[in-house]
């Protein structure tokens, strides 16, 4: 199959290749077909493109890549709505928002990650209940402001 979007060209895809998100993404339930679009080999990125409307992609990431510390605990309703086990192999992927032209204010949503069962192809945005998580949890220092400039 193929998917043709402005972002990303002409994807091809596998039935195989289809990640279910039987709730959809936090304020997108009706989208619930996805794919992983890795555009470069070794980042820490990864679109999640709907295949159900090719103008709806997610950015994630890899949050070890930024956050070697995070690990969170999938809620045990989650974990069972997964299937997952400690065996399971799962993926386990952030929402990353990068303002246009300002990489340094990266943030990540390590409140609610995407974790994906890689046996069955099923996931879900998971909310956590650990509070030290937030949405926006900013990736690179803010830089210090100069005296007597407002910060933006």
């Amino acid at each position: 199959m193929q998917l043709d979007n402005t972002r990303f060209g002409t994807i091809e895809f596998q039935d195989g290749d289809v990640v279910a998100l039987p709730e959809g993404m936090v304020g997108f339930p009706q989208w619930t077909r996805f794919v992983l679009v890795q555009t470069r080999e070794g980042s820490p990125f990864r679109w999640l493109q709907s295949v159900e409307d090719p103008s709806l992609a997610f950015l994630l990431a890899d949050p070890s890549a930024y956050c070697p510390d995070y690990a969170p605990e999938i809620p045990d309703a989650a974990a069972r709505a997964l299937a997952l086990t400690e065996e399971t192999p799962c993926l386990l992927l952030v929402t990353a928002a990068i303002p246009r032209g300002r990489p340094e204010d990266m943030t990540l949503n390590l409140a609610a990650p995407v974790v994906i069962n890689l046996e069955t192809k099923v996931g879900a945005q998971v909310i956590l209940e650990n509070e030290a998580y937030t949405m926006k949890h900013r990736v690179f220092e803010q830089a210090p402001q100069p005296a007597g400039t407002k910060a933006a």
